[in-house]
């Protein structure tokens, strides 16, 4: 198995640590330990350090289940994050001579995870003129007769594209036909209007991943989690023996905490996004070389510039002189582009773009 490097973690790791102003970042605002078990108190001293239960503790499991409008427990599972959820689905379900459809600008995950399998995989570009939008047509014409899998993030990162249930359903129509799997990563889904469902409860073959990072703001719990049918999980479970035993009593404690009080901390992320968003927007009116299509839910966006550098170099200069800190759309594949997280602190958005207008000016001008 040979794997290309992966641009985006591989940037985050190599830059982060120098960002004074990390306008990048897609998690929520990170709470602390205390903020989260002043939602609910945990008695630590009478958790048993054990693996507990293999495939997630039941509480865990039915807070999970509440997220969905269909299933059992027995449907889920638990891992590692969710980068760990979408591994496991693919190396579970994918065989070597598979055909995968999955869209960019999105996760090289999903890209070359299965090309490292051996999968041949079809890239659909997003449109950004269409508000980053695809045309169902566009799988219609990529699907062929070894298409094992289509892949989506929905909301994706970096573009914050939604697909709705009336594109979902076509999707789904389109691969029940063929029998294809659709796997979707979910993690920046929480807070949509009611026309934006799951895909494993809109189709028997497809299979949800999500975890506690993003808009809960508790990435360091690691804890993600697979929803799909019974025999889907029951295959992913045998595989999962060989990557992890459990996920552990004191993380499953905590994320049912999280969860018990998901309205809390989603309108909490809601709230900030929102606020971001206001903030961005009138920005943006005064910084004509900047542009962006603004996603309609999740915590990240694609900011487009027009001035004549490359996205790592802007990147790389941008952050030694000011420390404001971006991930350059090559990352993605997409020069002039930069991932622009929604979801921090209003305040240290507003020092960042104040920082990057100036800088800008300067430069360009």
């Amino acid at each position: 198995m040979i794997l290309n490097d992966f641009k985006v973690e591989q940037w985050m790791n190599d830059h982060e640590k120098d960002a004074v102003y990390n306008l990048t970042d897609t998690c929520a605002v990170n709470l602390t330990l205390d903020q989260l078990l002043e939602l609910e108190t945990l008695d630590f001293s009478e958790i048993v350090m054990d693996y507990g239960d293999i495939t997630g503790d039941t509480e865990l499991k039915k807070e999970i289940l509440s997220l969905y409008t269909s299933g059992t427990i027995d449907q889920i599972t638990t891992t590692h994050g969710c980068i760990q959820a979408n591994e496991l689905v693919m190396a579970t379900l994918l065989e070597k001579g598979d055909h995968v459809i999955t869209c960019i600008p999105g996760y090289q995950q999903f890209s070359d995870y299965p090309r490292s399998i051996g999968c041949t995989v079809s890239e659909l570009m997003l449109n950004e003129e269409k508000g980053w939008m695809i045309d169902i047509q566009d799988f219609v014409n990529a699907i062929q007769d070894n298409t094992k899998m289509i892949i989506l993030n929905n909301p994706n990162n970096p573009t914050g594209t939604l697909m709705k249930d009336e594109f979902l359903l076509k999707l789904v129509h389109l691969a029940k036909d063929k029998g294809i799997y659709i796997l979707c990563d979910e993690v920046y889904r929480g807070y949509e209007t009611n026309d934006v469902s799951s895909i494993s409860d809109l189709y028997e073959l497809g299979i949800s991943t999500s975890s506690l990072s993003k808009l809960y703001g508790l990435a360091a719990l690691r804890l993600g989690w697979i929803k799909a049918n019974k025999e889907i999980i029951n295959q992913i479970n045998v595989r999962r023996d060989y990557a992890l035993i459990s996920t552990g009593p004191l993380l499953d404690k905590l994320g049912a905490i999280a969860l018990r009080h998901k309205e809390i901390l989603l309108k909490r992320s809601y709230e900030t996004v929102q606020k971001n968003k206001q903030i961005i927007t009138s920005w943006l009116k005064e910084n004509p070389k900047f542009s962006l299509v603004m996603p309609e839910s999740g915590t990240v966006s694609f900011l487009k510039y027009s001035m004549p550098i490359s996205s790592v170099e802007l990147c790389k200069r941008l952050l030694k002189e000011t420390g404001v800190f971006f991930v350059p759309g090559k990352c993605f594949g997409i020069e002039n582009h930069l991932r622009l997280g929604l979801a921090k602190q209003s305040d240290l958005l507003i020092q960042g773009l104040n920082i990057l207008s100036n800088w800008t000016n300067e430069s360009f001008f």
